[in-house]
């Protein structure tokens, strides 16, 4: 696994915008404060052709202007890590245009964002043998003040804090629109994390496993599901020493959406070697349909794995969220708190 160089005191930060952009509001506003946050610790920025473009559907610009500007800032030395702009909707449209040969042959570069970013972030260790993080796109960057998480994903991509772990509360109710685009998350629900397939742990207290990060928004990964950008299994092979701890959450899957996603992933042979699940809570969040929620959404089809299934992690589009690196090496651990009311997470990761 080829990991970059960590964002250095002073260092450039580039933005991308494979997805969509900082074209309209509230996104332009966080976006450009974003980029006064970043200015006043001491980085320079670097902005993409794309960051305010709205010419693309779905995406900031057409797929080929899109492809080129990933092509383009991953292999030039004008930028030392990337964070993209935001998400979207039609991200797997750019890929016929990116080229993964000429961002494998040059010096690796860390690429952050999450939701439609899977593409990338996924598509990086899986083609290119090179770890990305699943962390928060550059609008979040923006919101006065800055959550924890926030500190957390800028720590992460300076190499100051290579672990994670489950924060206190959620967002349930977003207060961030058009008129307040700096509100930082109105974190209001205690986190609860749902432990499922642990044996014994539920009544010693602490859980342990090991692996390589792997995972993004559902959402994406089944579409990339069988396709010709498809190497999961060849990378889960390559590293089957290893094991794979997959990370995942979803945006617009309802129930019975997740539970065919993680049946076509499954067969699809992408959870050979897995050593553990590390499930986001979904942005469908509290759905039941027909006498399925998200949790058996989740569990059936995964427990014959025989692997624990953490659920209601903190990932994804119901901040705040964990940054992770895709791609390395993990340490999860899973304890009871003082109270043993509830469930602590914490992820440390390597590079190896």
């Amino acid at each position: 696994m080829r990991y970059p160089e960590f964002l250095k005191e002073n260092g450039t930060i580039g933005f991308v915008t494979p997805s969509c952009g900082a074209a309209t509001e509230p996104y332009y506003s966080a976006f450009n404060n974003a980029l006064k946050k970043f200015q006043s610790l001491g980085y320079s920025t670097k902005l993409g052709p794309n960051c305010y473009a709205s010419d693309g559907i779905g995406i900031s610009s057409t797929p080929e202007n899109c492809g080129r500007e990933i092509n383009e800032a991953m292999t030039a030395s004008d930028s030392d890590v990337l964070i993209s702009c935001g998400g979207g909707e039609l991200m797997c449209e750019i890929l016929d245009y990116v080229d993964f040969d000429r961002i494998m042959q040059a010096a690796p570069k860390w690429f952050m964002g999450y939701s439609d970013n899977t593409n990338l972030t996924l598509l990086l260790p899986t083609l290119c043998d090179t770890a990305s993080i699943y962390g928060p796109c550059a609008g979040a960057f923006g919101m006065e003040p800055w959550h924890s998480s926030v500190h957390d994903a800028l720590d992460l991509l300076c190499g100051k804090n290579l672990t994670a772990h489950s924060y206190d509360r959620w967002e349930k109710e977003r207060f961030k629109t058009e008129e307040n685009p700096l509100a930082p998350y109105h974190t209001t629900e205690p986190v609860v994390l749902k432990p499922f397939g642990i044996g014994n742990a539920a009544e010693t207290g602490e859980i342990r496993f090991h692996g390589r990060l792997l995972g993004g928004c559902t959402d994406c990964l089944v579409n990339l599901t069988g396709t010709k950008y498809d190497r999961v299994r060849e990378f889960s092979e390559k590293y089957a020493q290893d094991g794979i701890i997959w990370f995942l959450e979803s945006c617009d899957l309802n129930v019975f959406s997740i539970r065919r996603a993680m049946w076509q992933m499954k067969h699809a042979g992408w959870f050979s070697h897995v050593k553990g699940f590390l499930i986001g809570r979904p942005l469908c969040f509290g759905q039941e349909m027909m006498g399925l929620d998200q949790y058996a959404a989740v569990w059936e089809p995964l427990k014959e794995f025989g692997v624990p299934v953490i659920m209601d992690v903190d990932l994804g589009h119901l901040p705040p969220q964990m940054p992770l690196i895709c791609g390395s090496l993990a340490d999860v651990s899973l304890h009871r708190t003082k109270e043993l009311e509830d469930w602590k997470l914490e992820i440390a990761m390597r590079l190896g």
